[in-house]
């Protein structure tokens, strides 16, 4: 009978210890859920924002891309808009000297 209580004493023991690894493994695994739940949130935000900055950019190559070509025909045109050209690069970098003299002069 001693054999029998001792072998139950052990089962008994294995069964508990058993129990405590299951216990901690549900654990871990129910701390990697939430840390991959996290981390699908924190991607799927990722992409949105770069879903948008990529409809920003698309707009963007548009406007420039015609405001190019327009660029081109108007300076490939004619004579008199080389000089209305020659003229508002003129009037862009006079503005800019002037700009850039009363930033700096306020700076000093």
């Amino acid at each position: 009978m001693s054999a029998w209580n001792s072998q139950t004493s052990t089962m008994d023991m294995m069964e508990v210890e058993n129990n405590r690894l299951a216990d901690n493994l549900a654990n871990k695994v129910s701390r990697l859920k939430m840390i991959s739940m996290d981390m699908k949130d924190d991607i799927d935000e990722d992409n949105q924002y770069l879903n948008g900055m990529d409809t920003d950019m698309m707009s963007t190559t548009g406007l420039l891309g015609g405001s190019f070509s327009r660029f081109n025909k108007m300076v490939n045109s004619g004579k008199s808009n080389r000089k209305l050209m020659g003229r508002i690069i003129l009037f862009s970098i006079v503005t800019f000297f002037i700009l850039y003299y009363f930033l700096t002069r306020k700076s000093v």
